[in-house]
């Protein structure tokens, strides 16, 4: 009798090994196909950002960087700031924009998640609004990572753009 019951919990524990691996498939191959349908539109995927429910890609083409399916024009971004717990540790801000029009401090509510884990996000502030892109609170640096990718890809983007006003407008004078 107690192989028998030994056997049921085997074959049941199989049965939901087997179970979490389909899902776990059926997840990736989901995942590819959204990867390989943003680049099939010719984007660039720069991270992939948990959130509660699932993956968010945050990628850009030419004209656009795009967080999840909201877009955000490149030329519209005044200024990015990496935010951890809410308060910014690094920014660029944008030189062809007036001053009195620039953005100052961002800073959003800090939420207490303990001195465990450090939430880290990315402020994008641009005609359309502010923009958070919420890159996680995973320990060991995996969202400090995220957040710099994101950061990094566009502020060189927003560099390479000052660069290019600032030609035509010596070019223009």
């Amino acid at each position: 009798m107690r192989d028998f019951v030994a056997a049921i919990v085997a074959l049941a524990l199989t049965v939901i090994a087997l179970g979490l691996l389909t899902t776990l498939q059926a997840y990736r191959r989901r995942l590819a196909r959204r990867r390989a349908s943003e680049e099939a539109l010719g984007r660039l995927i720069i991270a992939e950002l948990p959130t509660a429910a699932e993956l968010v890609l945050f990628c850009g083409d030419g004209v656009r960087f795009y967080h999840g399916d909201r877009p955000i024009e490149k030329d519209l971004i005044r200024a990015v700031r990496v935010l951890v717990n809410g308060s910014p540790i690094a920014a660029y801000v944008s030189t062809r924009w007036p001053s009195e029009g620039a953005p100052h401090g961002t800073t959003f509510e800090n939420r207490p998640d303990g001195i465990a884990r450090d939430r880290w996000d990315v402020a994008l502030e641009s005609e359309q609004g502010l923009t958070l892109i919420e890159c996680g609170e995973i320990r060991e640096r995996v969202s400090q990572e995220l957040a710099r990718r994101v950061y990094d890809a566009v502020r060189t983007d927003m560099e390479q753009r000052d660069r290019a006003a600032s030609r035509a407008t010596t070019r223009s004078r």
